[in-house]
């Protein structure tokens, strides 16, 4: 056991919420171990059975019972620990010089004490005076120490044994009545004890900043973890995705050449036949010109008459004038297989998009709209989650520096400054619209250029019916179907901004290589109402994970 306990570091024994060494630890189904009372005051305090390390939460509270394996271990450490403790005070004990006794004569023995007020140090044969002596019972002892002269004042020659806080240094008794004369002056003791009060609060402060490192540790170790599990995922996807367009890649193209050859191999039969009856009709032709030379030859008058009868009686041979072997066309034949590969990337690409989906959708966050940065034409709901556009202007609101004086747009309460966040956005019904993200900086006054340089990443369903994204340059966007409702994820670190058709599982545009270093705030504009016709809200909707 003492072996094996050799082996771990002290991180492994100290529970995660009290950071002391384990007394009486439980493990939770997760895996993680606590000390049992921390744990039960943890989900006490929150009314919720989550684990503090991985955040994972159980519907009931697990039966928690001590694991004796890990008891036992800790209790070897904090055994261990103890034994180091001790045997590195020994040894600063033993690393302490030895101070000679200043009465000896000749070979100095070691000095037992040191007396304040002789300034002088003694060994235990001279020593024995101060213990017995009336008038010398009362001198301050303490361990020997080296160099008494330093605790006398170098001005007055007398013993320091008080302590000026105005000045924040130890005085003699002439000091006070000179020098330190109506400052704040205490017995050396009261200022010891104030600053060993002082000490111990700073130690408390950095055994508190120590434990927040080792929690901060043990984070970024569990980010690291989260990230490689991510990774892993990641790379698998990808591999199956590109095999499988691989396959189907060779699967198109064997499929491409089979189509090509079979139409190759019926021109070669085609030809073959035709090859075939020409060459019976020559055997024919050629058996028929030997006969007509031989008879040709003949002198016999009445076999040559006889005979002709039957030469032209001779079968007919077939009109090859007309008879063509045509290549066969190989127009389109690519394209067509290039289509279907086209289809099935398609698919692929759905099946990513909707995964893609899935995993963003779960850093959705609650944004409601701030009625201090909506423009005076704006009709916000009570909920905070509605916009639209009036006729106009029927409100005396107070101009602000946060308020769009001039554009009909709106910000969320919500800012974000780091991390992930999501939300989607009801846009069915709207003729025009903008949505997308800010940072806090823009100019909300007058006229506005909204692209990523001015801090704005937007897109826009325009007056002509056309989806654009207002980067720089503007990116005119080709969409299958048109969105009911747009999902906006954001990733800070990243410098991604990404809108999804939520409804198709479709990305519709992302802004990549941006760099934030302000907070950003979820942009709304339902454009003017356009004499009714863009009556219809932008209305944020709760996020309703896909399945």
């Amino acid at each position: 056991m003492s072996a094996a306990s050799c082996l771990l570091t002290e991180d492994q024994f100290l529970c995660s919420i009290c950071l002391d060494v384990f007394t009486d630890p439980v493990t939770t189904p997760c895996g993680h171990n606590f000390c049992k009372t921390c744990i039960t005051q943890h989900w006490n305090v929150n009314f919720q059975s989550q684990c503090p390390n991985c955040k994972k939460l159980f519907d009931t509270r697990p039966e928690l019972q001590v694991n004796t394996l890990i008891s036992e271990m800790a209790a070897q450490f904090r055994q261990s620990a103890q034994q180091k403790a001790s045997s590195s005070s020994s040894e600063q004990q033993a690393a302490k010089p030895e101070v000679p006794c200043d009465v000896c004569t000749g070979t100095k023995l070691k000095a037992l004490k040191s007396c304040l007020v002789c300034l002088v140090s003694y060994c235990e044969t001279h020593l024995e005076p101060h213990l017995t002596r009336s008038g010398l019972k009362k001198h301050q002892l303490i361990d020997p120490v080296e160099n008494l002269e330093g605790r006398m004042c170098t001005k007055h020659d007398k013993l320091l044994e008080l302590f000026c806080k105005t000045d924040q240094m130890c005085v003699c008794m002439f000091c006070t009545v000179l020098d330190h004369k109506n400052h704040d002056v205490v017995p050396l003791k009261e200022g010891y004890e104030g600053r060993k009060a002082e000490l111990g609060k700073t130690e408390a402060e950095i055994q508190q900043m120590i434990q927040k490192r080792r929690l901060k540790i043990q984070e970024i170790k569990h980010s690291v973890e989260l990230s490689e599990e991510d990774a892993d995922r990641e790379i698998a996807d990808g591999v199956q995705v590109f095999t499988a367009l691989k396959e189907s890649v060779e699967r198109s193209q064997a499929e491409l050449i089979d189509t090509i050859k079979e139409k190759q191999r019926k021109t070669e039969k085609q030809a073959e036949g035709f090859i075939k009856e020409l060459e019976q009709e020559l055997s024919e032709l050629k058996k028929r010109s030997t006969e007509v030379e031989q008879l040709s030859r003949s002198e016999d008058h009445l076999h040559l008459l006889q005979s002709f009868r039957t030469l032209n009686t001779a079968p007919p041979t077939k009109n090859w004038t007309g008879v063509r072997v045509s290549p066969p066309s190989h127009e389109g034949t690519v394209r067509r297989a290039l289509n279907q590969l086209e289809e099935t990337l398609s698919e692929q690409m759905k099946k990513l998009i909707e995964a893609e989906l899935k995993r963003v959708q779960q850093s959705a966050v609650d944004v409601t709209l701030d009625p201090d940065t909506a423009q005076s034409w704006l009709i916000l709901s009570d909920d905070g989650k509605q916009v639209k556009c009036g006729n106009a202007n029927t409100k005396n609101l107070p101009d602000n520096p946060k308020r769009f004086d001039r554009w009909v747009n709106v910000l969320a309460k919500q800012s974000f400054s780091s991390g992930r966040f999501y939300f989607e956005v009801q846009v069915k019904e709207k003729k025009k619209w903008e949505l997308g993200v800010v940072r806090e900086s823009i100019n909300r006054k007058g006229r506005i250029t909204l692209t990523p340089q001015n801090g704005y990443w937007t897109i826009w369903l325009s007056d002509e019916n056309e989806y654009i994204a207002l980067d720089h340059p503007r990116v005119l966007l080709s969409l299958k179907s048109r969105p009911q409702k747009v999902g906006v994820f954001v990733d800070y670190e990243e410098g991604l901004v990404s809108f999804y058709d939520v409804d198709a599982a479709a990305l519709i545009y992302s802004f990549t290589g941006c760099c934030f270093t302000e907070k950003l705030y979820p942009f709304f504009g339902p454009c003017n109402n356009a004499s009714g016709k863009n009556s219809a809200p932008l209305i944020i909707s709760p996020v309703n994970h896909t399945e």
